[in-house]
């Protein structure tokens, strides 16, 4: 059976073609019982409205393109993501349509449909939602999906990753290693599980040493205000580690402010611009965004050419780069 026309649903609906492309066309002026009638019908015959119909299709039915689906590519973590894939695209002929979620599951769930509306050949999406089992109903049956940065939940796909908990444990046996005892974590969502991966990593290598942990969560707009915190504390941390790149730049706000950024060791994980500029330049766990793009590009491109092989976890190693922040001693 081929795929349901506009045709089909108004002939369900009982309503007339103009009626059908109205609603779908998302114009409000359309009496609400209507609409009803003929969302039910789309719903039924699970139709889904072809936007890029004025494109030229190929035989193979394929649009010549792909969605990604990132936190945010204004972040320059999302952005090397995006461009990696792009350019491994480009070298296909493929085009590609971008969004950011900025950890809105709503967002994630409706910019998907979009996609699927226009028929994308595949997806690449770094999930925010905590559950991805939508993607069953929501996204185009025989389309792959790749996960990149964090997997899904309740929907299997290949996934990208970096090396969360490892990259985050050897920052703090660095740490460790130059005489810091009261070592601060600085995280974002647990929800999220990169922020989960980084704080077990964290922990981890408390443990080993047997130290204490002092941990506190913030979103990063909130980060110079956690850092500042815990700077105040009655036996204040002598090293901080912040787990993501906006976290950092947060903590390097603070420290400053207060003056005490040749004082306490920061480690951040996640480069950014300007990073090795700063006084003192900060130490990082480095991932590589752009192979992380190229991996999910190609694992994307090898299931929309037929691969049919067991979903697979792609682990991509984090480098700690020491600069002068991380190497400072404690007092």
């Amino acid at each position: 059976m081929g795929r349901p026309t506009m045709n089909d649903v108004a002939r369900s609906a009982g309503v007339s073609l103009k009626t059908v492309s109205r609603v779908v066309n998302g114009e409000t002026t359309v009496d609400p019982v209507l609409v009803a009638r003929v969302r039910a019908a789309v719903a039924s015959l699970g139709y889904r409205p072809n936007l890029g119909a004025s494109m030229l299709r190929r035989n193979d039915l394929r649009t010549r393109t792909i969605g990604v689906l990132l936190e945010d590519v204004s972040n320059p973590f999302s952005a090397a993501v995006s461009r990696a894939i792009e350019d491994e695209a480009h070298r296909r002929g493929v085009r590609v349509l971008t969004g950011s979620l900025d950890e809105d599951p709503v967002r994630e769930r409706d910019l998907a449909g979009a996609f699927a509306r226009r028929h994308a050949d595949g997806l690449i999406l770094a999930p925010t939602a905590p559950d991805q089992a939508y993607l069953t109903t929501d996204w185009q049956p025989g389309a792959p999906v790749v996960f990149v940065d964090r997997p899904a939940v309740n929907y299997r796909g290949d996934t990208v990753v970096a090396t969360n908990r490892t990259g985050t444990a050897e920052a703090i046996r660095h740490l460790i290693e130059r005489g810091h005892r009261r070592i601060a974590f600085l995280g974002d969502a647990p929800r999220i599980a990169t922020a989960r991966g980084r704080r077990q990593g964290y922990r981890d290598a408390m443990r080993e040493a047997a130290l204490p942990t002092c941990e506190i969560v913030a979103p990063h707009r909130g980060a110079e205000s956690a850092a500042t915190a815990l700077l105040a504390l009655p036996s204040p941390p002598s090293a901080l580690f912040a787990a993501q790149n906006l976290i950092t730049i947060g903590a390097v706000r603070a420290l400053r402010r207060l003056a005490l950024h040749h004082r306490v060791a920061l480690v951040g994980f996640d480069d950014f611009p300007l990073a090795d500029l700063l006084d003192p330049p900060i130490t990082v766990v480095a991932q590589n965004p752009a192979a992380m793009g190229r991996a999910a590009a190609g694992a994307l491109f090898e299931r929309i050419d037929g691969c049919t092989e067991e979903p697979r976890e792609i682990s991509i190693p984090t480098m700690l780069i020491p600069r002068g922040s991380g190497e400072l001693l404690p007092a």
